[in-house]
């Protein structure tokens, strides 16, 4: 059953997610425990082998085997390899849960489209949402563990009314190799066109539609099917399984608490006859290796999320609950086509039928956010210059009709020629006070209705004085 606690952390607040930290059903600690507690008791069976039963010459050859295992550990790119692995496991998980087949969509089509009150309607109707569920439930029992223990024989699926004993007789007379989830779908097709055929369904767009809905129906059941027969590669999934657990094999070695290398120890002072060398310098001797039953803790349970959710049509915790989805599936769809059909409520004028602007009520805990003012664009809080003349509307294109000549910068003039025109705009260009000559095919006035008419003229002039310097040599 599938563990949900969205409603545990709909705030954010101190400590929100350790409460979740306490839960059995579905957590890691159920998942772990026993690869923990072997890796636990086989560390501790090295390091009381290492400390009771070696002699001073083994324990030394085994300090450096010890050395050499926490090296070589640290060359494999677990943090990479697992981490792009479960990325792709979840990213798999979640596409499998949105190809689950639902009926909502086609069961409303099928009531809007099939007409008739009386038994044959009605019968029809039915029948067409019943194939749909059919084939979810022949499909669902060919990739989840849960929905074939629940019907492990097709007299199962009969005995349930999924199907008519007629209806498992046709089904099993057709002769294939391949899984028959299909067959329902075309079932729905050909009763649907004689419905057409009929009158049952009025035109040809509304059969269109219902075939349409029907075709994303089948598509998702095919792609359930597809996702459990094309598995991960499997050299994929060894690879991290061999990076994982090769890793905690040489830190099983490599993380004994050893004795130090001898360039680790500091000098010693000279001794008296009766006493002891200090101990060398070294790290702490801690019988429990906390950080290394940290670091197991994390990469193992990484390792197990991707274990659990690599197929989650299974019957973990967080596997998905198929038969409920079979359960509910069956009865909307019968109530949206049956029961439903032409039932409407009377139309009556809403509450808001006068108002221009009507404002649903608040309770006293959400009043508050209606003292919000409304969203509407993050250019709406931009502050705009106060100069008039950064708010005038200008044209980059000339309006006089003659061709303009082209801007020069004077780097690219060298390379293009004198006459070539230039993509770049040289910024002086926009620096210049009044009077001067401006390029006019970077910026034009427009001639408003009732302009000036010698600022008109006096933007001719400008603009006949900048041609004749740009085609000087």
């Amino acid at each position: 059953m599938t563990v949900s606690y969205t409603l545990k952390v709909a705030e954010a607040r101190f400590g929100g997610f350790s409460g979740l930290l306490l839960r059995w059903r579905g957590s890691i600690y159920k998942l772990l425990y026993k690869e923990f507690l072997l890796f636990g008791a086989l560390y501790a069976v090295l390091s009381i082998t290492y400390r009771l039963l070696l002699t001073q010459e083994q324990k030394h050859v085994y300090a450096q085997v010890a050395r050499y295992c926490n090296r070589s550990a640290d060359l494999i790119p677990l943090s990479f390899v697992l981490g792009f692995y479960v990325t792709l496991v979840v990213n798999r998980w979640w596409s499998q849960y949105t190809s689950i087949p639902l009926p909502d969509q086609l069961m409303c089509v099928i009531s809007a489209s099939v007409h008739g009150v009386d038994q044959r309607g009605r019968l029809l109707r039915r029948t067409l949402i019943r194939y749909a569920n059919l084939a979810s439930v022949l499909v669902l029992r060919s990739v989840s563990t849960r929905v074939l223990k629940r019907f492990p024989t097709m007299e199962h699926v009969v005995d349930a009314g999924f199907m008519s004993q007629e209806e498992r007789r046709k089904f099993e007379s057709l002769k294939s190799d391949f899984n028959k989830y299909w067959v329902p779908c075309v079932w729905f097709t050909n009763l649907a066109a004689q419905a057409r055929r009929d009158g049952r369904i009025r035109d040809d767009i509304a059969l269109c539609l219902l075939l349409e809905e029907l075709n994303k129906y089948r598509a998702k059941c095919s792609m359930l099917f597809h996702y459990d027969w094309i598995s991960i590669p499997l050299v994929y999934t060894q690879v991290v399984t061999i990076a994982v657990y090769s890793f905690f094999a040489l830190s099983l070695v490599g993380r004994q608490f050893v004795e130090p290398e001898a360039g680790a120890a500091k000098p010693q002072k000279l001794l008296k006859p009766d006493q002891e060398p200090a101990p060398a310098l070294g790290d702490p001797d801690m019988y429990v290796p906390l950080t290394t039953l940290l670091q197991f803790f994390f990469y193992a349970g990484w390792l197990k999320v991707a274990e659990q959710i690599i197929n989650p049509f299974g019957e973990d915790d967080d596997d998905f609950e198929t038969n409920q989805l079979i359960d509910r599936n069956l009865q909307v769809s019968l109530l949206s086509v049956d029961e439903m059909y032409q039932n409407l409520p009377p139309a009556e004028k809403d509450q808001y039928w006068d108002e221009d602007q009507p404002q649903p009520p608040y309770t006293v805990a959400t009043a508050a956010e209606s003292l919000r003012p409304s969203f509407l664009g993050s250019t709406f809080n931009l502050r705009m210059s106060d100069d008039p003349e950064q708010s005038l509307q200008v044209e980059a294109s000339p309006g006089s009709g003659r061709p303009a000549p082209a801007a020069q910068t004077p780097l690219l003039g060298r390379f293009l020629g004198v006459g070539a025109p230039s993509p770049a705009i040289s910024l002086r260009n926009f620096g210049r006070a009044r009077g001067t000559p401006r390029p006019p095919h970077l910026l034009r006035f427009r001639a408003e209705e009732g302009g000036d008419p010698e600022a008109a003229a006096r933007i001719e002039e400008e603009t006949a004085e900048s041609g004749d310097e740009a085609l000087e040599p």
